[in-house]
C-alpha cells in the first residue's frame, strides 16, 4: 500500500539577505507509518568556498540536533513527529533553514528518504 509522505530539504543559508545556500539534508515524516527521519551530509568544502568565515563546527553542531529532534529527543521532539516536523521546517530568518515542504507517495519511507539523500548530493 502507498503512503503519503512530506518532505523538505535543509539548506545552510550563511548569509540570509543573499538567498545563496549549500544543501546539508532532507527531512521526511510519513504520519501513516509513524516515521520521521532525517539524512544530514554538509558538503565542507562547498559551504567553505560559499562561507569561508561561517563557523562550520557550530553548524555541523546544529544539524546533529535535527535527526535527533527526529528520534523524540528533546522538547521539541517530544512534542509528537507530526509538531516536531511542522517545527523543523517552519521558515526561520537562520543559518539553518529548509526549503517548501513537498509531498510524494512511497511504499517504504525510509527508501524515500535514501532516495532523496542520493538525489540531494548528486553531482
Amino acid at each position: 500500500m502507498l503512503s503519503s509522505y512530506e518532505y523538505a530539504f535543509i539548506r545552510i543559508t550563511p548569509r540570509v539577505e543573499r538567498g545563496e545556500f549549500v544543501n546539508a539534508g532532507v527531512i521526511l515524516f510519513c504520519r501513516t507509518e509513524r516515521f520521521l527521519a532525517a539524512h544530514i551530509r554538509l558538503d565542507e568544502a562547498r559551504l567553505a568556498a560559499l562561507a569561508p568565515t561561517l563557523d562550520q563546527a557550530m553548524v555541523r553542531r546544529h544539524l546533529a540536533l535535527i535527526p535527533r529532534i527526529c528520534a523524540g529527543e528533546g522538547p521539541i521532539g517530544r512534542l509528537g513527529q507530526a509538531e516536531a516536523f511542522h517545527w523543523l521546517v517552519h521558515p526561520h530568518s537562520t543559518v539553518i533553514q529548509t526549503s517548501v515542504v513537498h509531498a510524494g507517495l512511497c511504499h517504504d519511507p525510509a527508501a524515500a528518504l535514501a532516495q532523496l539523500a542520493a538525489k540531494l548530493h548528486e553531482s
